[in-house]
């Protein structure tokens, strides 16, 4: 607005200024005295002639000098600057610094985009975008999901810890020495810990049930170094020992005034020799106990929604911290993408990558478009999702193929799903053996409607 009302000024001052003179044309001076001449009837301006007897012929009304345009009246200029007040008490827009400010910001917003497209939406970026926002009735699965070997249930896998320790404490009204076997090698999670404290009470129950009579060997003092360092320091070694017929004593230190605490074997015990040698092989052959993975075997009806992919934050291996941190590697990888790097600090980027996952959710889809879904560790091999097709056929017999995206063959079963890409989501298509059904189909043999088994059917849902 400042610029308009100059501009009006300017045009103002130009147009009061006279007439305007062509390039073409002498100098203003030279053409007023050829007026000035013309004026005195051709005499030069130095004539001797009084100018008082010359009569100036009179000018044409057509050469008469333009009139001067009259300026704005004081009630204009004083509209003028009410209005020039306004438009600057009015705040003006911020507008980016430079125009690699501009392009900075397209791209970072070009970069969230195909962040956001590239996993399908997957649930990490949706908490760094909006965590509070995450709805949970449109995911394709609610969340991981865990079998408990012990009670049998399905449970969530934020609380299968919880639920494992819960069963394990609960069985020890049913088998005080399993229970605790199972709490010695569950708790504990160094495993090089537990290898050595399992080990050294072996060597423990060894020497009492080869040298029954040797009443050393049928006590163990607390307080001593090796059984502290490797023994006591085990969650559920006590409990151990009570169950297999151990019990806490203050005995007199062979040539000291001092006492010591012991574990000392009970009388009983030495009468059942072959228990002792059964704990040990029990203690020595236990497994920790692992919740079994519910793969949430689902069949949708065909829909083209099969590629759409909601995944919940248990699909993803990342804390809070480590969401701060993939957040700082995407910078990094914007950097990257315009540097040389070697093949080795490629191979590394991508097995970071696929570290970054530790399930995925995969769905099969039938040539007659119906959708088997079930959930796999993201490091099980491939095969795993073969054996999890064939037990959904009616006819287990019939050979197949899984075929990535691209068409691509899953040929090689022992690969895992992450070194395969197919993490934290995969969409695979299923492909009959050609030369099979050519042979079904000459020897008369229809193909059935569908090819799941019908209790798979009978609870089909619809993919939203």
């Amino acid at each position: 607005m400042r610029k308009f009302f100059q501009d009006i000024k300017a045009d103002l001052k130009f147009k009061t200024a006279g007439p305007g003179q062509k390039l073409s044309e002498p100098p203003r001076s030279r053409k007023l005295h050829a007026q000035a001449k013309e004026d005195l009837g051709g005499c030069p301006l130095n004539c001797a002639v009084p100018l008082r007897t010359r009569v100036p012929k009179e000018k044409p009304k057509s050469e008469a000098a333009p009139k001067p345009r009259q300026g704005p009246t004081d009630e204009a200029q004083m509209a003028a600057a009410a209005a020039l007040a306004r438009m600057e008490l009015k705040p003006k827009a911020r507008l980016p610094s430079s125009q690699e400010a501009i392009k900075n910001q397209v791209r970072k917003e070009l970069m969230a985009e195909a962040a956001a497209s590239e996993k399908g939406v997957s649930a990490e970026e949706k908490d760094l975008v909006s965590p509070d926002k995450e709805d949970a009735a449109g995911l394709s699965v609610s969340g991981v999901y865990f079998i408990c070997p012990l009670t049998g249930a399905v449970v969530r896998k934020d609380i299968k810890e919880k639920h494992i320790r819960e069963a394990i404490l609960s069985y020890f009204s049913v088998d005080p020495v399993a229970a605790s076997i199972m709490e010695i090698h569950t708790f504990n999670k160094d495993r090089e810990k537990v290898r050595v404290g399992v080990e050294t009470m072996a060597k423990y129950l060894d020497n009492i049930y080869l040298h029954p009579e040797e009443e050393k060997y049928q006590k163990i003092k607390l307080q001593n170094k090796v059984f502290q360092e490797r023994i006591s320091c085990l969650e559920g070694i006590h409990k151990f020992f009570q169950a297999i017929g151990f019990e806490t004593k203050t005995l007199p230190v062979p040539g000291q005034e001092t006492t010591e605490e012991y574990y000392v074997l009970k009388e009983e015990m030495l009468t059942r020799l072959e228990d002792l040698k059964d704990y040990k092989e029990q203690l020595l052959s236990s497994e920790p106990v692992r919740a079994q993975l519910d793969r949430q075997l689902c069949v949708f009806k065909p829909s083209p929604e099969a590629a759409r992919f909601e995944l919940p934050n248990d699909f993803y291996n990342l804390t809070a911290e480590e969401i701060k941190r993939e957040q700082r590697l995407r910078t990094e990888a914007v950097e990257k993408a315009s540097m040389l790097r070697t093949r080795a600090m490629r191979e590394k980027d991508e097995q970071r990558e696929m570290r970054k996952y530790n399930y995925t959710l995969v769905r099969v889809r039938f040539p007659d478009g119906y959708i088997l879904q079930g959930t796999f560790y993201a490091r099980e091999p491939v095969s795993t999702l073969y054996n999890f097709v064939r037990e959904a056929l009616k006819d287990d017999w019939l050979p197949f193929e899984l075929l990535g995206p691209g068409g691509l063959k899953l040929t090689d079963e022992n690969l895992a799903f992450n070194e395969c890409g197919l993490v934290p989501s995969a969409l695979l298509t299923l492909a009959w053996d050609a030369s099979v059904m050519t042979d079904i189909q000459a020897a008369g043999g229809e193909q059935p409607a569908s090819p799941l088994k019908a209790e798979l059917l009978s609870r089909v849902q619809t993919l939203s």
